[in-house]
């Protein structure tokens, strides 16, 4: 993996920390070694800790990829949404920290794991692909669909409301905001608790509540970027 994404373990958790230095955009480079990272927790059998660089989890997809380079968009998203989908569909628990600002792809991470912690103060998270003359993906509608709030739904898809971290907790995008300096220790405290559940007896519950989602969410890839 290239130094976009750092991987530690301790034991049975897993931290996967994004850091380009900049915002956290997701470049297909990016978005490789996230896959990368992912791979390794599989196989290592471990809860996964996903966080980011102080003040920004993810500022989404690499724009210039569709300006400079329209070629690479297909795969670009297609990286992004699988990425969402297999976390979504995790063996074992996935624990986000959120760093920082999340928008617009950061945000889909959020929708699709487990537990989301995130750092109080002046952060924007949401889908602004409606400021920002961009359509919402529709395998990102799915997943807003799956855990946003049914009153904060619809105006956050259609008007790209942004949300400060603790009405991010209101609409469903976090969990537990916290201090930024309590966050590593909170989440790492959530993923060494969620490290207790028997894996498999985690990863069939998962299945079975997220079955219709998961369908949906694979129906509107193969749909969207094929």
């Amino acid at each position: 993996m290239a130094d976009l994404v750092t991987y530690e373990r301790t034991e049975r958790v897993s931290t996967i920390t994004m850091d380009d230095g900049k915002v956290n955009v997701f470049s297909i480079p990016m978005l490789r070694s996230l896959h990368e990272a992912f791979d390794r927790a599989e196989q290592d059998g471990t809860v996964v800790l996903l966080t980011g660089r102080a003040g920004y989890f993810s500022a989404g997809f690499d724009l210039k990829v569709f300006r400079e380079t329209p070629e690479d968009t297909a795969t670009l998203l297609a990286l992004g949404a699988t990425l969402a989908e297999r976390i979504l569909a995790f063996p074992a628990p996935v624990v986000v920290a959120c760093s920082g600002h999340a928008y617009p792809a950061g945000a889909f991470l959020l929708m699709a794991a487990d537990e989301r912690l995130g750092a109080d103060g002046p952060f924007k998270l949401g889908l602004n692909e409606a400021r920002i003359g961009l359509v919402l993906p529709g395998f990102a509608i799915v997943l807003a669909r799956h855990r946003l709030t049914p009153s904060h739904f619809d105006h956050a898809v259609v008007t790209g409301t942004m949300f400060d971290p603790r009405g991010a907790r209101d609409a469903g995008l976090l969990d537990t905001v916290v201090e930024p300096r309590e966050l590593a220790s909170a989440a790492t405290a959530a993923a060494e608790d969620l490290a207790t559940l028997d894996f498999r007896v985690h990863a069939a519950i998962k299945r079975r509540a997220r079955q219709g989602v998961l369908a949906e969410l694979r129906s509107s890839i193969e749909t969207e970027l094929n």
